[in-house]
């Protein structure tokens, strides 16, 4: 292996949601104030996808009191707790940067339905059921004399 894919195994993380350009999706980031941390949580529409492997990132977009506001987040980054997709988008573009000139109802992106989400969503549950019964600890038996 080079160095690159051996970052990639130690830095990365282990399972990311499948992500599209024209998806809505809640990022959950991790912010400092002062000494405190919390996470904050950002909700958009992915623009595009840039990278691949450890330097994936993508650029959602969100309008807060009639102004567009835009943010990339590396994918992989630590403060990055989390990418929850709420919506699938239906696009014909890998970049929607013409959402950029819309205001209103037209920056909307129309969702995508069907067969194809629901068989999608459900192969997402049960993998988070799966990781979910991984990581909790088997109860210790108890043992009496």
């Amino acid at each position: 292996m080079n160095r690159m894919e051996d970052l990639m195994q130690e830095l990365g993380k282990k399972r990311l949601p499948k992500l599209h350009v024209g998806d809505t999706v809640q990022v959950h980031y991790l912010i400092k104030e002062g000494d405190k941390e919390r996470v904050q949580i950002f909700t958009g529409t992915i623009l595009t996808m840039n990278g691949r492997g450890i330097a994936r990132s993508i650029t959602v977009r969100r309008i807060v009191q009639g102004e567009g506001v835009e943010r990339v987040f590396p994918l992989h980054n630590p403060r990055v707790q989390k990418v929850t997709i709420s919506r699938r988008g239906k696009v014909r573009q890998a970049r929607l940067y013409y959402l950029r000139d819309r205001v209103g109802k037209q920056t909307r992106v129309e969702e995508l339905v069907g067969e194809k989400v629901r068989k999608e969503r459900e192969r997402e549950r049960a993998a988070q059921a799966a990781e979910e019964a991984e990581s909790t600890p088997e109860p210790s038996e108890k043992v009496e004399v």
